[in-house]
């Protein structure tokens, strides 16, 4: 196995509050998946929940060394729960094509909080 990225991000639980309470968006719903959403804390926990996710997509997207640019999407990246509570990482349409055209075969994220803040950090490997 060789790494062939690695991505980290943070995100302020604050900020992602905000966006969650805004009257004028829906913020989860154009963010993260029905499968996100469905395992989302109830409130108020879900800003960090969200949080946790938001930072784990910009990590992949790093990971995968293009960020979010061309058809590399917010949806095409979820970030979901094992039983156990582990994150895991599974990718779609063009994101899912691009990880496969550089070979990835395995994801590891980790996502922690502290305070206000959540970060994460993926790794990308392959064979």
């Amino acid at each position: 196995m060789r790494i062939i990225g690695h991505g980290v991000d943070v995100a302020r639980i604050e900020a992602i509050k905000r966006e969650l309470d805004s009257p004028n968006k829906k913020w989860a719903e154009q963010f993260c998946s029905c499968a996100e959403r469905e395992q989302a804390d109830a409130r108020p926990l879900d800003a960090r929940y969200y949080a946790g996710r938001f930072a784990g997509k910009e990590a992949v997207a790093k990971a995968l060394g293009t960020g979010f640019a061309g058809d590399i999407t917010w949806r095409g990246i979820e970030i979901l729960r094992r039983e156990s509570g582990a994150p895991f990482v599974r990718l779609s349409d063009e994101v899912l094509e691009l990880a496969e055209r550089l070979g990835v075969t395995e994801w590891f994220i980790s996502i922690s909080h502290c305070r206000d803040i959540t970060t994460a950090s993926v790794i990308a490997m392959g064979d």
